[in-house]
């Protein structure tokens, strides 16, 4: 059995990050909601479904703490039977880490063209489901803190497999979006910052999962896994927030509008290379139209430019997939 602070420590400390990751949460919903209303509708409700679903988690949380340390206070029990509220923290986390891990999945397909990597993915998502829900299911039956190590299959499966899916997601998408330089400063810039998101959000929600399940299984008598373990769900929701807000900013990179929205990741389209070129037309000639002289272009002094932008439509979404290629003549 553990001792009280190392008990109860890790466990409040947990809450408090849960819920300083809930105000970010809150915060970057709300930004969300009202800066980018022209999103499908399916998306925007994806959204709102994770903030209903970390509101709950939330909640649970706290009454994670407050059973033992204020209702059963000065109960010994408290101190050798696990918290109520503590079987819903799998069970909510893994409610919100696979759909966003398919979520990314099936963008990671609309990046590549390919259902390889998306499905390993999914594989690894469905397999922390399973094991999340397997552990939730656990800890009902088995309340002793001592005896916590009887499930620890369950756990590994859960956190391991959820540690892999997001180490893959964030390889195969810093991959395939470093493909995509063009040797354009501006998209290219772009794409470098894309790339660090995406990498940060996903490092770190691995990194917690991981640092999660070893703690579990090599420290014994003590609850230190769960300061990483409450703080999960909200990683997976703020890091997917944060790179659906982060369009704005990337916009700025290439002077397009808000609603020109061009993330490679979320938006309706996008771009994949700018282009000017420079074409020298020849063979100068008059031409009288209507008693007035229009000269063409000649070598010396005219100089047509035109503008190539490739772009990339999610079909999934839209419809109509391929490459469409603009031309602007000035």
């Amino acid at each position: 059995m553990p001792g009280i602070s190392l008990l109860f420590g890790p466990l409040l400390l947990g809450v408090i990050l849960n819920a300083m990751l809930y105000g970010v949460c809150i915060l970057q919903s709300f930004i969300y909601q009202q800066t980018y209303k022209q999103d499908p509708k399916w998306i925007r409700y994806f959204v709102l479904y994770l903030f209903l679903l970390e509101s709950a988690n939330t909640v649970f949380d706290i009454g994670l703490v407050f059973e033992p340390l204020v209702i059963n206070y000065g109960n010994p029990k408290s101190i050798t039977i696990s918290p109520v509220m503590i079987i819903a923290d799998p069970l909510v986390t893994v409610l919100i880490s696979m759909p966003v891990q398919f979520f990314i999945a099936w963008r990671i397909k609309v990046i590549t063209d390919s259902w390889i990597m998306p499905s390993i993915i999914g594989f690894f998502g469905i397999c922390a489901f399973i094991g999340g829900i397997a552990t939730a299911i656990s800890v009902s039956f088995i309340r002793e803190w001592a005896n916590f190590h009887h499930f620890e299959g369950a756990v590994i499966t859960w956190l391991a497999a959820s540690a892999v899916a997001d180490l893959l997601i964030t390889s195969t998408l810093s991959l395939s979006l470093y493909r995509r330089k063009t040797g354009v400063k501006a998209t290219d810039d772009k794409i470098s910052r894309i790339i660090r998101l995406t990498v940060q959000t996903g490092l770190v929600t691995a990194l917690f999962a991981t640092a999660d399940v070893v703690i579990f299984l090599t420290v014994d008598n003590t609850t230190l896994n769960f300061f990483w373990d409450l703080a999960l769900s909200k990683l997976y929701t703020n890091s997917l927030l944060s790179t659906l807000n982060a369009r704005a900013g990337w916009d700025h990179l290439t002077g397009q509008t808000m609603d020109d929205s061009s993330n490679v990741l979320f938006s309706r389209s996008a771009p994949l290379k700018t282009t000017d070129v420079l074409e020298l037309e020849t063979n100068p000639r008059h031409n009288v139209k209507g008693g007035v002289h229009v000269k063409r272009p000649d070598l010396e002094n005219a100089v047509v430019i035109h503008q190539i932008v490739e772009s990339m439509a999610d079909t999934e979404l839209y419809g109509s997939s391929g490459f469409k290629s603009n031309a602007e003549k000035v």
